[in-house]
């Protein structure tokens, strides 16, 4: 149960929104730039990703499950692979670029001045653009609000992670900015 009364029964982030419609808007839009729009040179499923590993950084269950089953959908992967990433980004299968902007995400995670000079200028030799590494560093930053507002007002959250996989599809179609939240599993009907 919420630490507010949200009068509804939404997940997550989904409740406060249904909660403060006056927020909802520029957060969706807010989260439809950085994660779903195609006038970027990450794909969406490293923007996810991005967001996944913050959140888990950040010990959020619902962002980082949300989010990673999208990275999941994008990827073309299984859980596992998202899963690893999450655990220690440095030895999963994914590009060096990549974990490059994650060491990045995971220094903004901790706070803005654990990003060093070496992490920008290793991004750099491996590839990444700055618009990259700038949207790297906002995504983090974002995905770190995102998390303590979810978390701070005790939202809750299914605990079974496949409902997550099976919405990712949907969600990628959706986007964010057209967001139905009433279209989002409540206490009462959960499969």
């Amino acid at each position: 149960m919420a630490h507010i009364d949200l009068k509804n029964e939404l997940p997550g982030i989904r409740g406060l929104m249904a909660f403060s419609p006056e927020t909802e808007k520029p957060l969706n839009d807010l989260a439809e730039i950085l994660l779903h729009d195609d006038n970027n040179s990450l794909t969406r499923g490293e923007r996810e990703m991005i967001g996944a590993y913050v959140s888990s950084q950040n010990d959020c269950f619902y962002c980082q499950n949300v989010h990673g089953a999208l990275a999941q959908h994008y990827f073309q992967c299984d859980m596992q692979l998202i899963d690893a990433i999450k655990s220690n980004p440095l030895s999963a299968p994914i590009s060096e670029k990549l974990k490059a902007l994650l060491t990045i995400a995971g220094s903004v995670q901790k706070g803005g001045k654990y990003v060093t000079a070496d992490q920008i200028e290793n991004a750099r030799k491996l590839g990444a653009s700055d618009k990259e590494i700038h949207d790297t560093v906002l995504i983090a930053a974002a995905f770190c609000m995102f998390n303590r507002y979810v978390d701070g007002l005790g939202t809750w959250a299914p605990q079974d992670r496949q409902l997550y996989i099976d919405r990712a599809k949907m969600r990628a179609e959706d986007g964010y900015s057209k967001m139905d939240v009433t279209k989002e599993p409540t206490t009462t009907n959960l499969k």
